[in-house]
């Protein structure tokens, strides 16, 4: 098959700058990222209050992911409204939430029991601005644009993190816990009126969700219900990729979250597990950017197995329970392999039915948050067992027997590589290639057969 015009700017390498020229993305990009530093600091301060409250380290760890846990159910419950409301109104008031929540923790003293309520009802909303949000990158940014527009928010996210940490300690000191849960409301307030005063109004419908006149079809609950089936049960090719973008951090997430454990049984001086714990974020960051900046959109889908095994078998060498060094070294590599998702961004999107976008994008996210909360339990458990080392060996293990799975994804004997273009010889790494002609051969100008909605 002869390229394209349409497979010649798919496989076009974008550039950060022709990303960030789009003023709605910088908005949305700029606000998002203010949101996860105020995200950090309102989770660690948080935990810090119920501890100090309780002394139970317990109620602390609960209190750290009350947020993460119950946004699965509310991607389940509620996620079709990302499809059906203005996306303005969710994704400002979605922070206005968070805002409320923020103040209500700062200013009421309530039983720990109602804070975490408050938290968790929060968290079961998250899924639906959140994929309002990223609806809306997915319909602005075209081609390579959109997978860089994933990268700087990836990219973002991690550098937030790491900042929001370290200024949920500096004004937990200076302010303390109360105060500092009032500076994390002062910075989603922020971000919900840049929202609600830049974002054009946009109608459902005219952005590509579901039109006005639809709104009012059945509930929102047995909508997000029928339309989470249809993705999941139904979508045997989204079902895939979601799978694909959730188990792998899913597993390296059990392993970090025996990373403060391990230092305590290796001796590591004081403040090492800190320096440990934040090599992933530092090669995940690293890894966005060099995997985003520097490669083709063909050969970051050929990667993603690659990348997948990269982020496990760093991992399976604890088993034989390095020093600090190499550890550190194992876990840069590890956070590295993250860059995989970059190859699955374009298929994944072109896998969707267009008036389910935001659905769907609100349950990838809701249901990898909610996967790495359960995945530090499991390991955990097992840890008990076998030693620390040993768990976090088994978690780098089923991250490379995941990269095996994708290896089963069998290919059709030719395969056209992005939107068209057909590789004129075999590659390294078949199965992304196999992914990809699973998708062309069930879609049609990016929207799936009647027979896979």
């Amino acid at each position: 098959m002869i390229p394209t015009a349409e497979s010649a700017q798919g496989n076009r390498r974008a550039t950060y700058r022709e990303v960030l020229a789009e003023p709605r993305f910088r908005l949305l990009f700029s606000t998002r990222t203010v949101a996860i530093t105020a995200d950090s600091l309102r989770i660690t301060t948080f935990s810090v209050l119920v501890f100090a409250a309780t002394g139970s380290a317990l109620l602390s760890a609960l209190a750290f992911g009350i947020g993460f846990l119950p946004q699965l159910f509310g991607s389940l419950l509620l996620g079709s409204l990302a499809d059906r409301l203005p996306p303005r109104a969710l994704i400002a008031g979605g922070y206005a939430l968070e805002c409320a929540a923020a103040l209500l923790l700062a200013l009421v003293r309530m039983p720990i029991a109602a804070s975490l309520g408050v938290v968790a009802l929060v968290a079961l909303a998250t899924p639906v601005f959140s994929g309002a949000s990223s609806r809306l990158v997915a319909q602005w940014l075209e081609g390579d644009a959109y997978v860089l527009g994933r990268s700087l928010n990836n990219i973002a996210a991690s550098g937030a993190q790491l900042f929001g940490l370290a200024l949920g300690g500096a004004v937990v000191a200076v302010l303390g816990p109360h105060r500092a849960l009032a500076v994390s409301a002062a910075l989603y307030l922020g971000c919900a009126l840049a929202i609600r005063i830049r974002l054009p109004r946009l109608e459902p419908g005219g952005f590509g969700g579901t039109p006005a006149s639809a709104r009012g079809e059945g509930g929102a609950v047995r909508a997000s219900l029928h339309g989470a089936a249809g993705l999941l049960l139904r979508g045997h090719t989204v079902r895939r990729l979601m799978l694909a973008q959730w188990l792998p951090p899913a597993f390296v997430a059990g392993a970090e979250g025996l990373i403060v454990a391990y230092a305590g049984g290796r001796h590591f001086a004081p403040g090492w597990y800190a320096v440990l714990m934040g090599c992933l974020p530092v090669g995940m960051l690293v890894g966005d950017l060099l995997v985003g900046r520097l490669l083709r959109p063909p050969t970051r889908e050929r990667l993603v197995v690659p990348l997948i095994a990269l982020m496990g078998l760093p991992l399976v060498g604890f088993a034989a329970e390095p020093g600090v060094g190499v550890s550190s070294c194992l876990l840069l590599l590890c956070g590295f392999g993250f860059a995989y998702g970059l190859g699955l961004q374009r298929p994944f999107l072109d896998a969707l039915p267009q008036d389910g976008q935001g659905q769907a994008f609100g349950l990838l996210g809701s249901g990898g948050m909610t996967l790495q909360g359960v995945g530090p339990v499991c390991f955990g458990s097992v840890a008990a067992g076998i030693g620390t080392g040993g768990a976090i060996a088994l978690a780098g293990g089923a991250a490379v027997l995941t990269a095996g799975w994708i290896l089963t994804w069998h290919p059709p004997t030719s395969f056209p590589v992005s939107h068209g273009a057909r590789s004129p010889k075999p590659r390294l790494c078949q199965p992304l290639r196999t992914m990809y002609g699973i998708l062309r051969s069930r879609t049609t100008h990016g929207r799936l057969m009647p027979h896979d909605r």
